[in-house]
């Protein structure tokens, strides 16, 4: 049978895509239950394989006392953000310690890093987004950062990533800007994008009205860039957005 092409994510209007969280992968096991935004482990589909340098958005809900053994990876920019309980993390930079809900942690794994995260509670589940974006260049020095950005997000954008570390954020290797943002309910936020740009809005908890369409946890809303793009968002109950400025 010849390999299905791949085809871009189908769309809602030729402004906004829409990406439902019950459509996305799914990854079980007895301590780790691990939802896939995009292709990613055993879970493939030729429609979802990124989106730019985009490529993966993985939600993963971790187990007590458990976690990810040591592993390695290679030229990924790898970006954690910790929601809820405690993950713990060591790598072979010499980087590691407990993150916290509101932390981030940056690894450039560059021409090689060896790494394991555990959930460091005995008693509570943690849960954390891991986002995978292409690198710009290959074979760089690994690299480690971790910031606690606390409560910088609430009610407005928080930059927890760009390619210089603007606003101290974490220095990322590719041409796009991380933000958080955590609304309380009837909150109201905006974001503009330059015409060219892609952009990914990803709700890691609770549920806005961005235009005419109603989102809950786990949905992502996308553009492709063509022409400037104008975001007003609407929170319905307290909500926690991480938004990808793209190119």
């Amino acid at each position: 049978m010849p390999h299905e092409r791949p085809t871009a994510p189908p769309q809602l209007d030729s402004e906004l895509g829409l990406r439902p969280a019950g459509e996305r992968g799914l990854s079980r096991t007895d301590w780790l239950d691990s939802r896939h935004s995009f292709s990613f482990g055993g879970y493939m589909d030729p429609r979802w394989m990124g989106f730019g340098p985009l490529r993966v958005i993985n939600d993963d809900r971790i187990a007590a006392g458990s976690g990810f053994p040591e592993h390695g990876h290679r030229n990924m920019e790898i970006l954690t953000l910790v929601l809820a309980g405690a993950l713990e993390h060591r790598d072979s930079t010499g980087g590691g310690g407990v993150l916290l809900p509101g932390s981030a942690q940056l690894m450039s794994a560059g021409r090689g890093i060896q790494h394991s995260e555990f959930n460091a509670s005995d008693r509570e589940p943690a849960r954390f987004l891991q986002i995978w974006l292409e690198p710009e260049r290959l074979g760089t020095e690994p690299r480690y950062h971790e910031r606690d950005f606390g409560a910088a997000d609430r009610g407005t954008w928080c930059l927890v990533a760009s390619p210089g570390g603007e606003l101290s954020s974490l220095p990322i290797g590719v041409d796009a800007r991380v933000h958080t943002a955590q609304l309380e309910a009837g909150a109201r936020l905006g974001y503009e994008l330059d015409s060219g740009r892609r952009l990914w809005l990803q709700v890691a908890s609770g549920s806005v009205t961005v235009g005419d369409r109603h989102l809950g946890e786990g949905d992502g809303l996308f553009s492709r860039g063509l022409g400037g793009t104008g975001l007003e968002m609407t929170a319905h109950t307290p909500a926690k957005l991480v938004l990808f400025d793209l190119s």
